[in-house]
């Protein structure tokens, strides 16, 4: 959920191409989520009252707990999260967690929240990439839209085929057959 808060965000901003990634490595006993859009960006006194649960941009509720609750699931692990923004350039926000930590939250079903947010914004290019150990996988819509040519990437049997396509290219990378 907190991918889908931030990504939520980055569509707000006006981002057309935002893209997610996911690090795990035992080795260094990290998890890392980084989530970079393209949108309008913020100036540095809204990224630092961004951590700020009473603090939000929206103007139909008075809270914006994405960031502040990503950073408290983060920082629960012995992690940290870290924002760095420019306006008109768009938004980094890395999220490091440390792996072994009980406190460390399931990662979640990110072949569900990828279609999710393709299948809701198609107009938005993604880019999706896990890397775990030293196996990488990754899903580019820009690649896909190329090939469907006019067939709508949020089409259900393109996004059905997507989700397959993710879970699949996730359980190579961790080692299923």
């Amino acid at each position: 959920m907190h991918v889908l808060d931030i990504v939520e965000n980055s569509l707000r901003a006006g981002a057309t191409v935002v893209e997610i990634r996911i690090v795990e490595d035992s080795a260094e006993d990290l998890l890392t989520i980084e989530i970079k859009d393209n949108g309008k960006g913020m100036d540095e006194e809204t990224v630092k009252k961004a951590l700020d649960p009473f603090f939000t941009t929206r103007t139909e509720r008075r809270v914006g707990l994405g960031l502040p609750l990503l950073a408290q699931a983060a920082k629960s692990t012995g992690g940290d999260l870290v924002i760095h923004s420019y306006p008109g350039q768009g938004t980094t926000v890395k999220a490091h967690f440390v792996k072994s930590h009980i406190d460390l939250q399931p990662l979640g079903d990110m072949a569900e929240t990828v279609a999710a947010v393709v299948a809701l914004h198609p107009e938005v290019d993604f880019i999706y990439s896990h890397v775990k150990e030293s196996r990488e996988f990754c899903f580019n819509t820009k690649e896909v839209k190329k090939k469907l040519q006019e067939v709508p990437i949020n089409d259900p049997l393109v996004i059905d085929w997507i989700l397959k396509f993710i879970k699949e290219g996730l359980k190579e990378i961790s080692g299923g057959a």
